[in-house]
């Protein structure tokens, strides 16, 4: 719907009201038609102004609208009309314009915007590409290089930038609509044919041509088989290269392409998905919407290692006061150092003050005594976690939430430290913590809905994506990476190598394959928890052979060469040679080809041939069906609190949903029969098992994922 009222006299403005974010709705394409057509009409108007309810101008086209019919006036005409009208028509631009809100804005001949508003085409992360005429206004608006960066990326820009770019012609700090209406005053009279976007000649650099060759390198070597971002290269192209009846039509026939694309319902269901998980509810039947968080203004961090340095910052940069306390004088006096920088370097590339004052030190647990929530991020040590939840259960106020940034470990034995229990979480925060979007919240059989409630708005105030999970080992995420690790070390011991196994999953669209993650990350950080698991080590005494570990299949292979003392790239040997220590450029190893030749003849394993189908069906299928284990055990509360863990955490790509969405997609039956193949052909893998939810879905005729909760409250009920 949309708003019409006469303003000083002249001005006819247009108000869009669609809570919250004023989305282009069939009603509000409606209502800006009806009413343009009448102010037009009226001979007392001079100029048209349109703004959005509620200090937002508009967050784009309603999502919802694109799974059925589409009804109501086409955005193209509407926006065609605006920009012929015969009367300046000033779009007040405050809270955000982005995607089709801002192609709105475009069609308007002068965008008046609030120094605090943001813009942007992000169509890209929908799988989908500025169709109103976005990618063809652009670049003839702020030039092609401009353009293509923010229509191939879909990154919101500040009014700042906006201006800087041409995009907006004034920002201003005070009422926009009263500074647009002042500004439609003064521009009623003059010409129009200038201000009309679709009649500008595109501003093209003088090599073009390899602009946009060397941007399409760029993109698709970072899109990782996504075609939106190519198909955004393509229209703005047609921009640059045709006239602009012709690219219009061109972007049509791309978005054409792109709104049916299986690419791009994946990234719609992902964009549901996020907000899915925000609603979040816990077994008990305590829910988001009925749980009010405590206020937390003071919090806590406890030990200043690389986790707990990039919690630090995260806190401090969203205005939270922080002690944070390291013990070892050597460790703190490093840790301040690096937070400082991490400060600095965020302030400087956001263009704000460096939140250095919000930070306190100490190397006194006492100093934690008046906070409102902890958060321990000492060594992942069961024995040193539990003693220092007893030190702050001792120190801190009875009140406050006590929060560990464990990536496995048992919540309800750190519970078990405390007086009070119910105010203990999990926080898995996911490395560098200032950066990764992922926070798995935690929840134990004594955990409150008050403490996870809590524990949820902290992790929201600190941009991160929070998912509420259940306790067990691994929780969601690592539990699912235990299957997809091990699958990919049986793949070498039957003939693959490190690279080929990495190329098959970074053709999927992972950032990183198994093996040069394993570099990166550290192979002796695996290798320390499988010697406190007694896994690393075969036990003599029991007799078991070296690839048999508690009655299951086991490689050693990365024990193996950790013995060697080739942990990665810190040690410049790991999977992959580097030239040094530190060095970030894997390379293949011939010594890792020919220890991996001699372990197989040691073991008597005849190598096969390994395509690309058998590395993805088993570590893929392998995850998801540890996903449907969890789902079956509870301890997440459907497939979409999964995929937003596996997109934001461990890099499985937006364009494919995540594993559950892509385990719906590849067909719940296929999964099905390839996991018994699997299983059958290695009855020592229990992870190859299909799952008794996996099982009952397909035999429930495999419905869409929107419908999975319903079966899985049967299966639970049944369990």
């Amino acid at each position: 719907m949309a708003q019409y009222t006469r303003v000083s006299g002249s001005v006819g403005l247009i108000t869009l009201q669609s809570p919250p974010v004023n989305a282009l709705s069939a009603a509000v394409r409606q209502g800006i038609v009806d009413l343009m057509q009448r102010a037009l009409s009226e001979p007392e108007v001079k100029s048209v102004v349109i703004c959005g309810q509620n200090g937002i101008f508009c967050g784009g086209a309603d999502i919802k609208e694109f799974g059925g019919q589409m009804s109501g006036p086409p955005l193209i005409p509407m926006i065609h009309a605006i920009e012929a009208a015969s009367k300046p028509v000033v779009a007040a631009i405050e809270g955000i314009a982005l995607g089709g809100g801002l192609e709105l804005a475009l069609g308007c001949h002068y965008r008046i915007a609030h120094s605090k508003a943001r813009v942007g085409l992000p169509e890209v992360t929908l799988g989908l590409l500025p169709g109103a005429g976005g990618s063809q206004r652009l670049p003839r608006l702020i030039g092609v290089p401009a353009a293509l960066d923010l229509i191939t990326t879909g990154r919101h820009v500040t009014a700042a930038e906006a201006l800087k770019f041409g995009l907006v012609d004034q920002i201003t700090d005070h009422n926009t609509v009263n500074v647009a209406v002042k500004f439609a005053q003064r521009v009623a009279d003059q010409p129009l044919d200038a201000r009309r976007i679709s009649t500008h000649p595109c501003l093209c650099p003088s090599d073009v041509a390899v602009l946009f060759e060397e941007v399409m390198q760029r993109v698709r070597r970072t899109a990782r088989g996504a075609i939106a971002p190519i198909a955004c290269v393509q229209a703005v192209r047609a921009a640059a290269t045709l006239p602009y009846n012709q690219g219009m039509e061109r972007e049509r026939e791309l978005m054409a392409t792109l709104f049916t694309s299986g690419q791009a319902r994946a990234l719609q269901y992902f964009f549901f998905a996020q907000r899915a998980v925000g609603r979040w509810s816990m077994p008990s039947g305590a829910r988001w919407d009925t749980s009010k968080p405590r206020p937390v203004h003071k919090a806590a961090v406890i030990g200043l290692g690389t986790m707990g340095r990039g919690i630090t910052v995260a806190l401090a940069q969203a205005g939270f006061s922080v002690v944070a306390v390291e013990t070892q004088e050597k460790q703190l006096m490093e840790a301040k150092q690096a937070i400082s920088g991490m400060l600095e370097r965020g302030a400087k590339r956001r263009g704000v003050a460096p939140a250095l004052d919000k930070i306190n030190y100490g190397r006194n647990i006492q100093s934690v005594a008046d906070v409102d929530l902890v958060i321990e991020a000492v060594f992942e040590d069961m024995a040193l976690k539990k003693k220092v939840f007893q030190q702050l259960s001792a120190v801190c106020k009875p009140s406050t939430f006590l929060c560990s940034n464990t990536s496995g470990l048992d919540i309800d034995q750190l519970a078990c430290q405390t007086r009070n229990p119910e105010l203990v979480v999990g926080m898995h925060f996911f490395a560098p913590a200032h950066v990764m979007k992922l926070l798995e919240v935690v929840y134990g059989p004594k955990s409150s809905p008050l403490a996870v409630a809590t524990a949820m708005q902290l992790g929201k105030k600190i941009g991160k994506v929070s998912v509420a999970v259940g306790n067990c080992r691994g929780f969601v995420g690592n539990r699912m990476l235990k299957p997809y690790l091990e699958q990919a070390l049986f793949l070498l011991e039957e003939g693959a190598t490190p690279e080929f196994v990495d190329q098959v999953l970074e053709e999927f669209g992972f950032a990183m394959g198994v093996f040069r993650m394993s570099d990166l990350s550290g192979l002796d950080v695996g290798w320390k928890v499988r010697l406190a698991d007694g896994l690393a080590m075969p036990d003599p005494t029991m007799g078991q052979p070296t690839r048999l570990r508690q009655g299951r299949r086991y490689s050693p292979l990365g024990d193996l060469l950790c013995e060697q003392g080739r942990f990665g790239q810190k040690t410049g040997r790991g999977w992959y040679q580097y030239d040094k220590p530190g060095s970030q450029v894997a390379k293949p190893d011939p010594w890792l080809h020919s220890f991996l030749d001699e372990y197989r003849a040691r073991h008597a394993l005849v190598a096969h041939r390994i395509d690309h189908q058998e590395v993805l069906e088993r570590c893929l299928y392998s995850m998801i069906n540890e996903g449907f284990r969890i789902l079956e055990d509870g301890i997440a509360a459907g497939p979409e609190d999964i995929d937003v863990i596996y997109v934001f955490g461990y890099s499985w790509p937006r364009h494919r949903g995540g594993p559950m969405f892509y385990a719906a997609t590849v067909g719940l039956n296929k999964v099905l029969e390839r996991l018994e193949h699997y299983y059958q052909a290695h009855p020592d893998v229990p992870s190859l098992q299909p799952c008794h939810l996996l099982r009952k879905l397909v035999a429930s005729g495999s419905p869409p994922i929107q419908k999975w909760r319903e079966v899985i409250k049967k299966v639970r009920s049944q369990l």
